[in-house]
């Protein structure tokens, strides 16, 4: 679906536009570029504070990631649904994650990405360190005892090798990756509710459709 379309008239009754959370959101973010008005830091109580520029650069310093600059388009007009889908994603309560899921949001639907969750990601048991030469590759070794063995009528002291592994990528980093999606996931369920309920949007209807819940479960039961 197009998000240059127009919407149209038909009997002097406005026919809404209807899109999915996530493609409202890329709407709003990716191609109106609605700014993300985050509310005021609670330390904060002068009348008429902004977020001016060395805020926003100690909150990207503070969170690690690049926030939604939100610039207007130039010598352009912002549409008014693209200012309530920021507003109601500035308003995205703290247990859901607060400023930093809402600028994560915005993020993602600038770029008009989802949340890697690593799928197909299975923990492989695969060499610490490995070597390289003319003859081609093979796993470090390391020396973890010694021992006494009879060898051609001798006692010897020979070396116990071992081949130190590690698991890649992590089960850990697999699950930090799903539950950084569910947490998005959750966000959006809250932002579409809120759209739904709030009934601010003129020329948008946010329908219920809403991107795959856990896709590691479905991909899971299809390949087993």
């Amino acid at each position: 679906m197009s998000f240059q379309r127009r919407i149209s008239r038909q009997g002097g009754t406005r026919v809404k536009r209807a899109l999915g959370v996530q493609a409202a959101l890329e709407w709003a973010f990716r191609v109106e570029k609605a700014q993300l008005e985050l509310p005021l830091p609670e330390d904060v109580a002068e009348e008429g504070f902004g977020f001016g520029l060395e805020y926003v650069l100690l909150q990207r310093a503070a969170l690690g990631c690049k926030i939604d600059g939100g610039q207007y388009k130039i010598g352009g007009y912002t549409h008014e649904d693209a200012e309530v889908i920021a507003a109601t994603v500035a308003g995205i309560p703290d247990s859901l994650g607060g400023k930093r899921m809402a600028i994560r949001v915005a993020e993602l639907a600038r770029a008009g990405l989802t949340p890697d969750w690593m799928p197909g990601a299975v923990p492989r048991c695969i060499p610490v360190e490995v070597k390289r030469n003319q003859h081609g590759e093979r796993a470090t070794t390391i020396v973890v005892s010694t021992d006494r063995v009879l060898s051609r009528g001798k006692w010897r002291t020979v070396e116990v090798l071992a081949c130190p592994v590690t698991f890649s990528p992590h089960l850990q980093q697999i699950e930090a990756a799903r539950r950084a999606y569910d947490d998005w996931w959750q966000a959006l369920d809250w932002i579409r509710d809120g759209l739904v309920a709030g009934a601010q949007l003129r020329d948008l209807e946010v329908m219920a459709v809403m991107p795959k819940v856990r896709p590691w479960v479905a991909r899971a039961s299809i390949t087993s």
